[in-house]
């Protein structure tokens, strides 16, 4: 282990005892928020800390076979108990440069997941009704809550936009490798002549913001007009104007809901999704002022990045960020997404660990 890595977790081991003063504080819990930061910040070095303790206990193994391999009737023997720790010094290492990765603030948060269909037409809207029936799936399979925020069908099916609010554990950790252009190829039922379409939707995938500690809402910024919601007619059609149309002036941004029949549910739901949005706006614009000159392995995020495709005359799925094919179409669209999203977040994981040993002397 290089000094400079052992250095940090020394610091941190301090770090932990300070964290273990301020939690036996008799004042510790009067502040509730203030509680529950140490409380996940001394948890998380606990469990590094383990780590640490579990190396430098193999350290000391493979001094202590050095030195009996100094007596010739225990060097086999010793040998073999040296090179059992050196190889447990190895993996534990690994495992401490991976949980002393940078955190990603927002990977426990909710999301906001918008498709929308692209090029191709009604295929497209069907596509995009596809992705969004995988997605839903996959958080049943999750135990996360879905709610439909808004959604626009298209005549034979399918979306041309709809967006949904994900909630559950580690959700944005999951899903925030799915934002990006996903290209469908197959022939559409309409095709009377068997030939093979390609289509496209793009996915955003948004953290939700804490509107207090992320982004403020000047009501002067924003204007809120309501309409009477659409709906498919008969007795359901709603007669009032509940539907909800938010345009914050300063960036354009507009969002429109109507799912709900009560208007400040609407209302609610829609400065939901307008928070987010301006949220991702502001981080993709700091990112783009501090990239780093190496594009990240996962890819650069923008919706307009075509980041998979669906073949289904082939019956695959394709990753192009990490050249990984899955021959199980049908089974990843019907929400068995855990082999996809684990590529993705080993290959993050590798990427960001190579970083971080160029930038460790």
């Amino acid at each position: 282990m290089n000094e400079a890595l052992r250095t940090r977790l020394d610091g941190l081991a301090g770090r932990l005892e300070e964290l273990n003063g301020l939690l036996a504080s008799e004042n510790a819990a009067r502040d509730l928020d203030q509680f529950r930061k140490i409380s996940r910040e001394h948890s998380e070095l606990t469990s590094l800390m383990e780590l640490y303790g579990r190396y430098r206990q193999a350290e000391r193994d493979a001094a202590a076979a050095k030195e009996m391999a100094a007596d010739a009737s225990m060097q086999s023997f010793a040998e073999e108990e040296l090179k059992t720790a050196r190889a447990a010094m190895q993996g534990l290492e690994a495992s401490l440069q991976q949980q002393m990765l940078p955190k990603d603030a927002n990977d426990e948060r909710n999301v906001f997941i918008e498709i929308r269909a692209g090029t191709g037409g009604d295929e497209s809207a069907l596509f995009a009704g596809d992705l969004f029936r995988m997605y839903v799936r996959y958080a049943e399979r999750q135990r996360w809550a879905v709610e439909l925020i808004s959604e626009s069908q298209s005549e034979l099916g399918g979306y041309k936009e709809v967006v949904a609010r994900f909630a559950g554990q580690g959700v944005y950790s999951k899903m925030k490798f799915e934002s990006g252009g996903h290209r469908v190829q197959r022939v559409p039922e309409t095709e009377a002549q068997g030939r093979i379409h390609t289509s496209a939707c793009t996915v955003a995938v948004l953290p939700e913001a804490e509107a207090v500690d992320d982004v403020q809402l000047n009501p002067a910024e924003l204007r809120i007009d309501t309409f009477r919601a659409s709906g498919a007619g008969g007795q359901h059609v709603n007669k009032t104007e509940s539907a909800i149309r938010v345009t914050h002036l300063p960036t354009g941004i507009v969002v429109e809901c109507q799912d709900s029949r009560s208007q400040h549910k609407n209302r609610e739901k829609a400065l939901g999704v307008l928070a987010a949005r301006i949220k991702d706006r502001r981080e993709r614009e700091i990112a783009a002022k501090t990239a780093s000159t190496r594009k990240s392995l996962i890819g650069s995020g923008d919706r307009s990045e075509r980041i998979r495709t669906y073949n289904f005359p082939q019956g695959r799925v394709t990753d192009h960020r990490i050249n990984l094919t899955l021959y199980k179409i049908e089974r990843i669209l019907d929400g068995e997404m855990d082999e996809l999203i684990a590529g993705l977040v080993a290959a993050d994981q590798a990427e960001r660990l190579a970083q971080l040993a160029e930038e460790t002397p």
